[in-house]
């Protein structure tokens, strides 16, 4: 298995499912010449060529919607979107339009289109290019959302939102472009949708994370460690479906619960994620404490010089550990 930053697995994984499907293209702004902005795509547009390599005008709107037509058509459209920042110009098409093809054509129709986007913080971006909208689109019925934390499941989770007959976002995380490396199998490696990873085992505290925010709660574990404290940390890979059988089995052991997010606390996907537990008679019952969230403050992503203020860190989440220890 050789070892890949996260996004050279990307690369990598869009090259192998080209070659495998030829109904497999794909478009966004500068995707083709350029290589894209991270140059995810450097190179597919000489392999494959302008017909399935296309680079589409700064019109988030014309790329998701060129994109559903394409699927109905027969084609298997990957769209990029150069950041999350940037989806909700695109919002009506796929919220309206994307997700809710096979109802409205009363299962006639599908929309086999994968949506490839970066998004949180941590790399000093711009204002709007940082912005975690996670909550926005897990509310949009018909959309599978995938938010992978290591090359692996970059490469694992993007080929299963390939082949998937419903559309399917793919969060990548910024920051683990390039910091985050680890070793990818080789040829056909999927990891199934709705299946969490158990990233660290452990027995007191259970901490719930995803995409870049999973490295956090590692560090914070082994912090915890260092005061004799055992944490498991889970990975959800999947925000939609949600694994609510892996979460089940490990709050169910350690009684406590922390989740992590990058986006601003209000209305943010952790919320989902405590609540969906808290319905659970199982888990309900066997907490010992009440569930602790970690996010971000209720304002607009700030100016690269106060990222350090606004986003989650290790110490943060460590509180948040030790808080549900205080019972």
């Amino acid at each position: 298995m050789p070892e890949m930053t996260m996004v050279e697995a990307v690369s990598h994984t869009l090259c192998y499912e080209m070659e495998q499907d030829e109904r497999v293209m794909v478009l966004g702004e500068d995707v083709g010449k350029t290589g894209g902005v991270f140059r995810a795509t450097d190179g597919l547009y000489e392999r494959f060529g302008r017909n399935r390599v296309v680079d589409m005008p700064l019109a988030e709107g014309a790329i998701i919607g060129s994109s559903v037509g394409l699927a109905i058509s027969g084609l298997i459209p990957v769209a990029e979107i150069q950041f999350m920042g940037f989806t909700h110009n695109a919002f009506n098409q796929i919220v309206a339009q994307l997700s809710r093809i096979r109802y409205r054509s009363w299962g006639t129709l599908s929309t086999q289109v994968t949506i490839r986007t970066p998004y949180g913080g941590g790399v000093r971006a711009p204002e709007m290019h940082s912005d975690s909208f996670v909550g926005h689109f897990a509310h949009c019925p018909g959309l599978k959302l995938v938010a992978p934390a290591t090359p692996a499941d970059a490469k694992g989770l993007l080929l299963s939102a390939i082949r998937d007959p419903d559309p399917v976002m793919v969060l990548e995380p910024l920051r683990g472009y390039r910091l985050i490396k680890g070793n990818v199998p080789d040829g056909d490696y999927t990891v199934p949708i709705g299946q969490a990873r158990i990233a660290r085992e452990g027995t007191d505290c259970t901490v719930i994370a995803w995409s870049a925010a999973v490295e956090v709660a590692k560090q914070a574990a082994e912090m915890a460690a260092a005061q004799g404290i055992s944490v498991e940390v889970i990975d959800l890979r999947t925000l939609v479906p949600l694994d609510m059988d892996t979460l089940h089995e490990s709050v169910t052991k350690t009684g406590r619960v922390v989740v992590l997010q990058e986006a601003s606390l209000t209305g943010g996907f952790a919320a989902e994620v405590m609540t969906s537990l808290h319905e659970d008679e199982d888990i309900f019952f066997s907490l010992k404490t009440p569930m602790v969230r970690v996010a971000a403050p209720d304002t607009p992503y700030p100016v690269q010089m106060l990222e350090p203020d606004y986003l989650i860190n290790e110490q943060r989440a460590l509180n948040a550990i030790l808080k549900t220890l205080e019972g």
